[in-house]
């Protein structure tokens, strides 16, 4: 079995409310046609979104900056989130750098080579022959993989540890002159943050079992979320049909993967969907909700601190682990990710 021993996460050092990015926005769209601004500034407001984190000053994110600058700024932010998080999960863990065997590292908003995980590797004077694991390309998706990832390395490597890093400054792909509706919406509802998330093979005692997990792709399905590399920086890919798309497809993803382990809905106590945006996020409540089932954990957390891409899932997951659940309840966490892609994981509090 795998386990997760702990979870930690990890605001950036700016935090904002809705009302000041508005502020902000209102003054980006001063130049631009009324029904733009009018439509953009609605966006921002109806968001279900009360603050979020930032890498940056909003100065800066609404500034003139260059691609470059802003890279150079992702890389520089990504490297000081990871060692803050990491050092901290470390702390609490009571676990010695030294003492992990593998170290993923997720990340899909900025450009790096060598990825973060490299720094962390020098910085906390790893050994030598640590396994090293950069997931760059998943998206939303980045914290479910990296766990399947991690999962995968553990079950068969009885007694090693492993850290899954997320780190997301999405705030910077914003492109002052891309007035679409998707670099619109990208900048209403995404945010920044960091997290940790230790875990240990083949070991028995308190944490959280992963069980099984699942990856169900999406066919012909590209066009629907990812980024598009530009001379001003990276422009979002965010189809109209990605709500509807996850609804036609949701009853092939969640029941089947139940009863891949002989459980259905009504048998799992706690659910944690990526909250993606609005609009998902109440077509999964709707679904879910037939079964009287809770997701306010995953809505207050797109409502507290935006969506923060690959960090989210992991954000709601340590909710979950602050709570006191019984010994022996189970539960589902779910990501979407280009692709496109659905990721499950089936957990049991042990």
């Amino acid at each position: 079995m795998t386990l997760i021993k702990s979870v930690t996460a990890q605001k950036p050092p700016y935090e904002y409310t809705t009302d000041q990015i508005v502020r902000s926005a209102e003054q980006w769209l001063s130049d631009a046609p009324e029904l733009i601004r009018r439509k953009g500034i609605k966006i921002f407001k109806s968001a279900n979104i009360d603050k979020r984190g930032s890498v940056a000053p909003l100065e800066f994110i609404f500034s003139d900056a260059t691609f470059e600058e802003k890279n150079d700024f992702y890389v520089k932010s990504s490297i000081e989130l990871s060692e803050k998080v990491l050092a901290k999960a470390l702390e609490d863990s009571g676990w010695e750098a030294r003492d992990l065997d593998y170290i993923i590292t997720t990340s899909c908003t900025g450009f790096m080579i060598p990825s973060v995980d490299a720094y962390l590797i020098n910085k906390f004077d790893m050994k030598t022959d640590i396994v090293r694991l950069p997931v760059t390309e998943m998206g939303c998706a980045g914290g479910t993989s990296g766990l399947i990832y991690a999962h995968s390395f553990l079950k068969n490597n009885p007694g090693k540890k492993a850290a899954l890093i997320t780190v997301e400054a999405p705030s910077l792909t914003f492109r002052k002159d891309d007035l679409s509706v998707e670099n619109l919406v990208s900048t209403a509802i995404f945010a920044d943050g960091a997290t940790c998330t230790l875990l240990e093979g083949g070991e028995e005692g308190p944490g959280l079992k992963i069980l099984d997990f699942d990856m169900y792709h999406f066919q012909e399905a590209t066009y629907l979320m990812g980024y598009n590399l530009t001379n001003t920086g990276f422009k979002i890919v965010l189809d109209k049909d990605v709500p509807d798309s996850i609804k036609s497809h949701f009853p092939n993803i969640l029941p089947p993967f139940l009863k891949k382990n002989n459980l259905e809905v009504a048998d799992v106590e706690n659910y944690m969907f990526h909250p993606g945006g609005k609009k998902i996020i109440n077509m999964v409540e709707d679904y879910i909700c037939r079964f009287d089932k809770d997701i306010s954990d995953s809505i207050d957390v797109l409502r507290q601190h935006g969506n923060m891409s690959s960090s989210t899932i992991i954000f709601i997951l340590e909710r979950f682990l602050k709570k006191e659940i019984k010994k022996g309840e189970k539960g589902y966490m779910l990501a979407f990710g280009p692709g496109f892609t659905a990721q499950s994981l089936l957990v049991e509090w042990s």
